[in-house]
């Protein structure tokens, strides 16, 4: 199982992207305040940043951006915690989970999705075209189906023999900053200073069947408010649900707070509502507010997050906790 903490190959981001790592007490470097800008989660997050900023440097809409970005890992099939090629739950299927949310307060989610690689995309299809937010399991498959989407295999023949080695034991021990709940979180801003945001994942790798964390859940894995900011979260959903992690930074935003307090603040709750389990999980928040500012905090070390403005493509390491 390949650690998040590797750094992904220049060659494969192509001559658009230009990053290097930054530790987070230089997040007020020339960049800070910018529009457009677009920020994703991990160490991934640069391939999904170039794609969404070719939106963005066009003109374009942060909606468009976004989506764009989170189809990046989700048709990965080596990132083994997104989308095709996600490891599975106990039961060997592949889960997957989603939402996004526009300017206008506009969402769409799915969760249990199963077979589609891109969940991101079906989750806009739920908020621009039904009444609903959030659709589940065989409905969401349905749902997809009928809107054009391929029924593919997720599991690949990598994950599969990850999750047979697994079932020798059948231990499950989320580890931090491991593969088994990496999320892709993105939020950005355009040139019209209009914000959107988009999470999916596959979720934690050999969850019970049925299991739903943060990623899908408006206000949990991801929240945006375009009078304030936006904010998206990864890491154990557990957890973020247990506060509405990301509404509760972008609250915390509205009061006056910076982006990096407000991430701070609310990783803070969790580490007060159960300080010894906070010890063993690791839980980050991405926020960025109405003026381009942008900041981050988790709960351990190893968080990573990546940020894109017209200076370029910059991976940083989130400030923790521990």
């Amino acid at each position: 199982m390949t650690s998040r903490r590797k750094f992904i190959k220049l060659t494969a981001l192509g001559a658009a992207a230009l990053p290097f790592a930054k530790s987070a007490l230089a997040q007020s470097s020339a960049g800070n305040g910018a529009k457009p800008i677009v920020l994703s989660t991990w160490n991934f997050g640069l391939g999904a940043n170039v794609e969404a900023w070719k939106v963005l440097s066009t003109g374009g809409r942060a909606l468009d951006a976004v989506e764009a970005g989170a189809r990046v890992p989700e048709a990965d099939p080596k990132e083994t915690s997104v989308g095709l090629g996600g490891l599975p739950d106990r039961d060997g299927h592949v889960t997957l989970d989603a939402c996004i949310m526009d300017e206008h307060g506009s969402c769409g989610s799915v969760a249990g999705l199963e077979h589609i690689v891109h969940p991101i995309s079906v989750a806009r299809k739920v908020m621009e075209t039904t009444p609903h937010v959030m659709l589940v399991g065989d409905g969401a498959l349905q749902f997809a189906l009928a809107n054009g989407f391929k029924k593919e295999k997720l599991l690949t023949k990598e994950s599969e023999k990850a999750w047979k080695e697994w079932l020798k034991k059948a231990e499950y021990k989320p580890v931090a900053n491991i593969e088994n709940h990496d999320t892709i979180g993105i939020i950005a801003m355009d040139a019209a200073g209009n914000l959107s945001g988009a999470c999916t994942t596959s979720g934690m790798a050999y969850k019970l069947h049925g299991r739903v964390g943060d990623s899908p859940i408006i206000g949990a894995g991801l929240y945006v408010d375009n009078e304030v900011g936006a904010a998206t979260a990864t890491g154990v959903g557990e957890e973020v649900i247990r506060i509405v992690g990301c509404h509760l930074v972008v609250e915390l935003m509205r009061q006056g707070n910076s982006p990096q307090d407000a991430c701070r603040l609310a990783v803070e709750r969790i580490l007060k509502k159960n300080p010894e389990k906070a010890k063993q999980v690791q839980v980050g928040f991405l926020a960025l507010n109405k003026q381009g500012e942008y900041g981050a905090y988790c709960l351990q070390k190893g968080f990573t997050y990546a940020v894109h403005t017209a200076e370029g493509n910059q991976l940083f390491d989130g400030k923790s906790h521990f």
